[in-house]
């Protein structure tokens, strides 16, 4: 299989980019951005790897770069809020556009989108509205600020594609905090991380998610659905539920669930039943 991995500079693209290869798909890698040492070692097969600079926010520039692909993983953006003005909202808004109308226009039927916990209402917002724990994907999404509202509109373009284009099959991977090693997302005061809940995704394991994403042949799901990529314990050493009691109690437990020993606030279970995906904890 082909696959566009726009973004294939971030530190998750670069693991998509990698697993891909390792899987013997070829790979079409755009970015803004340099090509990373990690993309330019020996072990990386050239033959089978080809990058390109591009900004994508020209629509023109992702359609020429699309075509012969058979999938697109579209993780192109910036992270954060940025500027909590424009500078996220637009560029994300228009970079997630002008990929999936690019994939559509050309016949490519199988994208995977780089969506966010952040439609929650998260780390970057005012108010938190948590309805109930763990989060899943029929929760609603009120973010009050430009990165999650980017992702939010990003997931209701995939819908109007998917309208258009019936044959076109998209997923929003709704991705936690990114990192190398769990590790890496430990804080010694938990109080640091409770507002994104202790949550992360080790980054092959999120690579694991796109790649099943647009490889998947199991007829599980079509259209287009909306996928939460976290852990399935918590960034913390504090149990769960002693989380839970200090620091957000009025939130309910979801009926049918609990958060005992250390699992995450996330309900990954779509993600499991639906693309076969678990969290693959670093060797």
């Amino acid at each position: 299989m082909k696959i566009a991995v726009t973004g294939c500079n971030g530190s998750v693209g670069t693991r998509v980019v990698l697993a891909a290869l390792a899987q013997g798909h070829t790979v079409v890698g755009i970015d803004s951005a340099p090509v990373p040492d990690a993309l330019t070692h020996p072990d990386v097969d050239a033959g089978r790897f080809a990058f390109h600079r591009a900004d994508l926010r020209e629509y023109d520039a992702g359609l020429r770069l699309l075509e012969g692909c058979d999938a697109v993983v579209h993780l192109a953006a910036m992270r954060t809020p940025g500027d909590y003005v424009v500078a996220a909202h637009n560029t994300n808004v228009v970079m997630s556009w002008n990929i999936l109308r690019a994939a559509a226009e050309l016949g490519i039927n199988r994208i995977a989108l780089a969506s966010s916990v952040n439609v929650i209402p998260l780390v970057w917002t005012e108010r938190k509205d948590f309805e109930y724990f763990p989060l899943d994907e029929d929760h609603p999404c009120r973010p009050d600020e430009p990165y999650g509202l980017s992702k939010v509109i990003g997931e209701l373009q995939a819908d109007t594609i998917v309208r258009r284009y019936p044959s076109v099959r998209v997923a929003s991977l709704r991705l936690s905090w990114s990192v190398r090693r769990r590790e890496d997302a430990l804080r010694d005061d938990p109080e640091r991380r409770k507002n994104d809940l202790w949550g992360y995704v080790q980054e092959d394991a999120a690579a694991d998610a796109f790649l099943l994403a647009v490889t998947d042949e199991s007829g599980r799901w079509s259209g287009h659905e909306r996928f939460f990529i976290a852990a399935q314990d918590v960034a913390s050493e504090v149990p769960s539920r002693e989380l839970w009691e200090r620091y957000w109690k009025d939130v309910p437990i979801k009926e049918g669930k609990d958060l005992s020993g250390h699992k995450g606030f996330f309900d990954c279970s779509r993600a499991e039943r639906l693309l076969g995906w678990t969290h693959r904890n670093p060797v």
